[in-house]
């Protein structure tokens, strides 16, 4: 019983929500680039929070189901999609039959998921399913998916029970800029650079991947050296280089860096971090971390309210 990958997409990769506790030995958590359309998938299947689905990057994924029947969902970055060439919607549970074809096109933005209910019988690595490529460990072998690829399901076949579906995703003003925290390294930069920081619009460059984004700007300017002594690194924080064009890292970045650090992004915002994509314009907005503490509550307090709202249909 498996999901048979027809087409693999540009990047697509088995992640949960991250191996936790492994940096000291330069393991990176890796997992979700959008954590909360990752836990809306499971939520509106009835998964626990961190079971892995299959990430999909830019571009999605044909599948062919291989099972009795799949009970499915899709969330995260909207793209068309269709089973057996009739459209559906993310947001909402599925329920395939052996031999249908689950098939997503291009993404309007950084990452989708499809999850499937009981998830994919897959062994965890360090405590995590997810995928870190760099290192060949979690996820399907290691790797991210090709063609051809038997992805194992633990359900032979879909539990009873109608079809559900989340109200709506969780809310998200996309609109505002990405709120950081100053640091840690605020000494190597002039005032100008934080000025400029908070000021100017960054747009992601093509180099963007799982580990970072390169983003091209008006340049931050340091003060005497552009370098540290490597220190660990987080996701969400932005380096910048000594030609000033920042580099916001994501969850494979490497667990230390030389470059100093002039801001992090908060846990809050991770999620819409990871929906950028080449061209994406990002602008960013400094917070005290008490803000960024009140901003998490704010935010998980919103999951909880539209994963209780799950509906039948």
């Amino acid at each position: 019983m498996t999901l048979h990958i027809e087409e693999p997409g540009l990047f697509s990769s088995i992640q949960d929500l991250g191996r936790v506790g492994h940096m000291r030995i330069g393991v990176p958590p890796s997992g979700a680039l959008d954590p909360l359309a990752l836990r809306a998938a499971n939520a509106v299947l009835g998964n626990a929070p961190d079971d892995a689905a299959l990430e999909m990057c830019r571009l999605g994924v044909t599948a062919t189901v291989r099972a009795e029947s799949l009970r499915f969902a899709l969330t995260g970055a909207d793209a068309p999609a269709t089973l057996d060439s009739a459209p559906i919607a993310f947001w909402r549970t599925y329920t395939a039959r052996r031999g249908q074809v689950i098939a997503v096109g291009r993404l309007r933005g950084g990452a989708a998921y499809l999850a499937v209910r009981g998830g994919f019988a897959l062994a965890r690595v360090m405590g995590s399913r997810s995928t870190y490529t760099r290192a060949a460990i979690g996820g399907f072998e290691g790797r991210r998916l090709a063609a051809g690829d038997a992805l194992p399901l633990r359900l032979e076949q879909a539990p009873e029970g109608r079809e559900r579906a989340l109200p709506h995703p969780v809310p998200a003003d996309r609109a505002r800029p990405l709120r950081v925290i100053l640091g840690p390294q605020t000494e190597m930069f002039t005032d100008a650079a934080f000025r400029t920081l908070l000021t100017e619009s960054y747009e992601v460059t093509r180099d963007a991947d799982r580990i970072g984004l390169r983003l091209k700007g008006a340049p931050l300017e340091h003060v005497g050296r552009k370098e540290i002594v490597s220190d660990g690194n987080t996701t969400g924080c932005i380096q910048v280089p000594g030609d000033g064009q920042p580099i916001a890292l994501l969850p494979d970045r490497q667990s230390v860096g030389g470059y100093a650090k002039i801001a992090t992004v908060i846990t809050a915002d991770l999620h819409r971090l990871g929906q950028a994509v080449p061209g994406s314009v990002l602008r960013f907005e400094a917070v005290a971390p008490e803000q960024a503490e009140s901003a998490l509550w704010q935010l998980e307090r919103a999951a909880a309210e539209t994963f209780a709202a799950i509906r039948e249909l």
